[in-house]
């Protein structure tokens, strides 16, 4: 049986989003179905609201893997310098203005407030699979120095909401490498500058997490898809590869959408069905084919997260809410109180 370390279970405290998780109840002799949303990158304002909003009208909460160079304007990029980057570079580019990055910093700060996850997805989004732990930790140090000053550095120091330096301390436990680039040294870092859990993996299929060497591992599945049903991870960009070789068809965007849609609803289904393992999907800030993906998750949580045997959660709460209630018990854990009517975050 699953067991969650005291250790790690105590550091989720700090971590559970101020919204009050789904009851572990059984659902005859089953446990609830936990499916889990995320996003990469979560630059897009746009999006951000869009999410949100899915999230509100649909009973769930998201996962968001943030990259901080998205906090930093054009015209301030050199202050970010990447493992054995030069200064100012960055693979997924900044805000353009210090206003879109206030809008963008107050998006992060209602989504959390919302009862969903802020985690980290570094700051320049580069392939750190040959990297020392030194250069990791100089990253992931880099990201939370950012989020720190990131109300002050884009103007806005007065208008940084009470509460914004516990959480960036202390309530972003959660990681996802770009490029879900990984090694041994990764592992040391995450550990070092105190993670409880990493969204790197990929599984074959879905995988209850495990926990490793002090920290929880979220494997991202692989899922049949497509007319032969081949295996494919499930993930948005993997899907517009597949299906367009990764340039952009609208015509086809219908299409696209079903295919998706069906990937996810039969990967759901197998679960729901069966063992109840959590199914993990992940998204990017990008319509890719016109919004196919998008379309196709948003139907799907349309669909299954209001019901009483489902719970459409964050990654932190997915550990909270694994079945060993001894261990959750001992180790403190329990739902939080509901989240209050957020600010406007500027």
């Amino acid at each position: 049986m699953f067991r969650v370390p005291s250790v790690v279970a105590r550091a989720l405290l700090a971590v559970l989003p101020a919204a009050s998780l789904a009851s572990t109840a059984m659902a005859g002799d089953k446990p609830k179905q936990l499916l889990l949303i995320s996003f990469d990158g979560a630059g897009n304002n746009d999006l951000w609201q869009r999410s949100r909003d899915i999230a509100k009208r649909s009973n769930a909460r998201f996962t968001y893997f943030l990259s901080c160079t998205l906090v930093i304007d054009r015209a301030s990029a050199k202050t970010y310098q990447g493992p054995g980057q030069k200064p100012g570079r960055s693979n997924i580019g900044f805000a353009q203005t210090k206003e879109e990055a206030r809008i963008r910093l107050g998006h992060v700060w209602q989504a959390r407030q919302e009862g969903n996850e802020i985690a980290s997805h570094t700051c320049g989004h580069f392939d750190g699979g040959e990297w020392t732990t030194q250069q990791w930790m100089q990253e992931l140090t880099t990201f939370r120095t950012v989020l720190a000053d990131a109300w002050r550095a884009n103007d806005a120091g007065d208008q940084e909401p009470a509460g914004w330096q516990d959480f960036v301390r202390t309530d972003i436990r959660g990681f996802r490498a770009p490029y879900l680039s990984q090694g041994p040294a990764l592992m040391k870092a995450e550990r070092e500058a105190g993670f409880v859990y990493d969204a790197s993996p990929v599984t074959r299929g879905p995988e209850v997490p495990k926990e490793k060497d002090g920290v929880f591992r979220f494997g991202l599945p692989t899922i049949p898809e497509g007319p032969r049903q081949r295996p494919i991870i499930a993930m948005d960009y993997n899907l517009f590869i597949r299906h367009s070789a990764g340039i952009e068809n609208p015509s086809r965007s219908a299409e696209f959408e079903e295919r998706a849609y069906s990937a996810f609803k039969t990967a759901f289904d197998r679960q729901y069905e069966g063992e109840r393992i959590p199914l993990q999907i992940g998204l990017h800030f990008v319509e890719m084919n016109a919004g196919a993906y998008w379309r196709a998750m948003e139907r799907l949580v349309t669909e299954v997260c209001g019901r009483g045997d489902v719970a459409c959660v964050t990654h932190s709460q997915a550990i909270a809410m694994l079945p060993q209630p001894e261990t959750t018990k001992s180790a403190g854990l329990r739902p939080v109180a509901p989240a209050t009517t957020p600010s406007s975050g500027l």
